[in-house]
């Protein structure tokens, strides 16, 4: 989802009885009317230009299982800069 960079950033840290993981990327950036729904089961973005595809299951399955173990999940994004996809669990 970040066509112009393969790096990828990692970031794990401690928040009182919870570890939080984010992954930020150098994409494009996502919508603010898309960010509402992007955990939702068969929601894909659709981009002009974006020759990526997929089902719209993975972070749906990725909510599910996070929600089941108590942790919370979400997204931040700033259009023409980064995505920051990020989890919390309780340790």
């Amino acid at each position: 989802y970040a066509p112009n960079t393969k790096e990828i950033l990692i970031n794990v840290k401690k928040i009182e009885n919870m570890v939080k993981l984010s992954v930020i990327d150098k994409g494009p950036g996502i919508s603010v009317d898309k960010l509402s729904h992007l955990f939702e089961r068969y929601y894909w973005v659709y981009e002009e230009g974006n020759q990526t595809f997929g089902l719209g299951l993975g972070l749906f399955i990725c909510s599910e299982i996070i929600k089941k173990h108590n942790g919370q999940i979400g997204v931040n994004s700033v259009i023409g800069e980064s995505n920051t996809f990020w989890f919390t669990l309780p340790l």
